[in-house]
């Protein structure tokens, strides 16, 4: 794919309804970019892509490097990913997420309607993450798997942050707003991002993007599956 061009596989409400058993090999996944985030068959932990290589963080704070190595056979039940170049540059600090997503639009204003997606590299004042576990059993919707979701806060942490903001409309085909995952800079700790902070400065570089590739799953239980949106789950969940 072209820069900036953003490719989704599924859907975040089949993950709501439970539909997390079938998707895609991870290495068809990587074969549309190289910056991106999504979650692994059955909700095992988060999935971050960064600079073209993928990890698995999991629950009990592990994570799994070089996927597209080892583990391009994985199955991926949702993910967005693409290849990668910002359009906008700047350092920054921020004192929440509220601010980091307000810097976010200042340096890209009148994008509201619009994709993006961006990158923050640095070190974090502090930073609070969570991991789901997986489901329990076939069909076991998002909102109860994330009960029994692992949260981990970190003071002082390099690392990267790869995000996307989907516009309002979207909401239960994306995460409306900002959906955001991190990994240290060593690669031992991640996961979806919840809070941040950051008083030194840090790297933000951002895109709009113009393109949207949505693949639906072909399995049955898509098919079947609930695709209400559940605004006030995704809500708990992806918050």
């Amino acid at each position: 794919m072209a820069p900036n061009e953003l490719y989704q596989y599924s859907v975040l409400s089949a993950l709501m309804s439970g539909a997390a058993q079938s998707g895609v090999p991870l290495s068809q996944i990587l074969s549309h970019g190289n910056h991106g985030l999504g979650t692994f068959q059955s909700l095992q932990g988060e999935m971050i892509v960064l600079d073209g290589s993928a990890y698995q963080m999991k629950s009990d704070g592990s994570v799994i490097p070089n996927l597209e190595r080892d583990h391009g056979d994985q199955i991926i039940p949702f993910a967005m990913i693409t290849s990668f170049q910002p359009s906008v540059t700047e350092t920054i600090t921020f004192d929440s997420k509220q601010d980091l997503a307000d810097k976010i639009s200042a340096l890209l204003p009148k994008t509201q309607n619009h994709f993006l997606a961006f990158r923050i590299d640095g070190e974090f004042s502090q930073v609070s993450v969570r991991t789901v576990g997986g489901q329990l059993s076939p069909h076991e919707k998002l909102v109860d798997v994330g009960k029994r979701q692992a949260t981990h806060t970190f003071s002082s942490i390099r690392g990267s942050i790869v995000g996307f903001r989907s516009p309002a409309y979207f909401q239960g085909i994306s995460v409306a707003g900002d959906h955001m995952h991190l990994i240290s800079e060593d690669r031992k700790f991640g996961g979806h991002l919840q809070a941040c902070r950051a008083t030194e400065r840090v790297t933000l570089g951002a895109a709009t993007i113009h393109r949207f590739d949505l693949q639906l799953p072909q399995d049955d239980d898509f098919g079947d599956v609930d695709l209400a949106v559940d605004n006030e789950g995704i809500q708990t969940v992806e918050g």
